[in-house]
């Protein structure tokens, strides 16, 4: 009648699931010993996207990181700007973008365990990324910046990975 329903509901999950990862960043916690890195449910928000809207989880995960790089202060804690991505959490932030679509197209399979295979593939690469440019950015060695930057944050994530299946369920 006036276009197309799957578009305009693609736009406003694409604008929704946008705003509820960067909310996720304002939600955060950092840790004295670990002060690089901090907690946040970004994770869940962004696996929450690939649960629900699929292959195109992308699309929420490039708004935000667009929004971030023109300086709205939606990156952790509020934060925004160019350098945010190319400071130590950079990579994290940068891997959102590949782990929302690989776990999207996992979650349009049909085989048994697809979303948990689509959850666990999404955690790998955000964290790959995000060790990977830690420890780029600042000299430390991969497996310390695996140590500091995966390790401390892998029973959160878990529970964020339940979390995300259990509200997808109840969504969608």
């Amino acid at each position: 009648m006036y276009g197309n329903i799957e578009y305009a509901k693609t736009l406003t999950r694409t604008a929704t699931f946008a705003a509820l990862i960067s909310i996720g960043g304002w939600i955060s916690i950092v840790v004295p010993f670990l002060p690089l890195v901090p907690f946040t449910l970004q994770t869940l928000f962004v696996l929450l996207a690939a649960l629900v809207m699929k292959r195109y989880a992308i699309l929420p995960a490039a708004l935000y990181i667009i929004l971030g790089v023109c300086n709205l202060p939606v990156f952790h804690n509020g934060t925004a700007g160019l350098g945010v991505l190319l400071g130590p959490t950079g990579g994290y932030i940068i891997g959102f973008l590949p782990a929302a679509l690989i776990a999207g197209l996992l979650c349009e399979q049909t085989f048994r365990h697809a979303e948990i295979t689509g959850i666990v593939s999404a955690g790998i690469i955000i964290y790959l990324f995000g060790s990977a440019w830690l420890s780029l950015s600042t000299g430390m060695p991969f497996t310390a910046a695996v140590i500091v930057g995966v390790a401390p944050f892998i029973p959160g994530d878990i529970l964020k990975g339940i979390a995300a299946l259990a509200i997808a369920r109840r969504v969608t």
